[in-house]
């Protein structure tokens, strides 16, 4: 065999065969990574535009719409002034009528210092009397009107009356209680009770002021012997 043919090298194997083990991990691990760096910046962004947003849907309230909050109060809210009543005085009624004192009473001169006293507010007086029967003494004054009198009895019931202390108007009772059982023309009665007599009238003096003792009558009922 000849020298000169050129010996055979064997042949070289490629470097661009199957890819290692080694390079398939990296890029595994560098698409891991870029997924991961996605979330990430995604995760950011959101946390970043939502950050001082109020809640928004159904049933949840805006600031405007709290108006009331449990355990605090609204110093700002404004309290209206309380109404003011004033109080109406009815006109007195003067006329026509005579009106009469009856002393109910027990105290002697109560009538007669009634009749006075109403003589000197503008009423038409009668003569006083005294009251009669069962009416002879009682608690309370009342004033009685016949037909036609309503309007005068009830003016010389206000002039009696306190702000504790209202007297009230009625019709006229049958028999009139009083000696005699008749008022003549008079058209109202006074029948003056414990509680008025001996104190001014309240239309023309303070409720409080009161007139010196006078000596209770010991005549038996049914008599007119005390002084009305």
């Amino acid at each position: 065999m000849s020298n000169d043919q050129p010996s055979r090298r064997p042949p070289v194997k490629s470097t661009t065969g199957g890819a290692p083990m080694g390079s398939t991990i990296s890029i595994v691990i560098a698409v891991v990574a870029v997924v991961v760096g996605f979330l990430i910046l995604r995760n950011i962004n959101n946390d970043g535009s939502s950050a001082g947003a109020l809640p928004s849907g159904p049933g949840v309230s805006t600031p405007s719409e709290l108006t009331t909050i449990p355990g605090l109060t609204d110093t700002t809210a404004t309290t209206a002034a309380p109404a003011v009543v004033t109080p109406t005085t009815v006109p007195l009624v003067f006329s026509p009528g005579t009106v009469v004192v009856a002393n109910a009473s027990g105290v002697g001169g109560a009538a007669k210092t009634a009749t006075k006293a109403l003589t000197t507010a503008g009423w038409t007086m009668g003569d006083p009397t005294d009251a009669f029967g069962p009416a002879k003494r009682i608690d309370k004054t009342v004033v009685y009107y016949k037909p036609g009198g309503e309007q005068v009895a009830a003016s010389v019931a206000q002039a009696f009356s306190t702000p504790t202390a209202v007297v009230v108007s009625a019709a006229m009772p049958a028999p009139i209680p009083v000696v005699n059982a008749t008022i003549g023309d008079a058209t109202v009665l006074v029948m003056l009770g414990t509680d008025l007599a001996g104190k001014a009238l309240p239309l023309l003096a303070p409720p409080d002021t009161t007139i010196p003792a006078t000596t209770l009558p010991t005549a038996a009922i049914g008599t007119s012997t005390s002084v009305p």
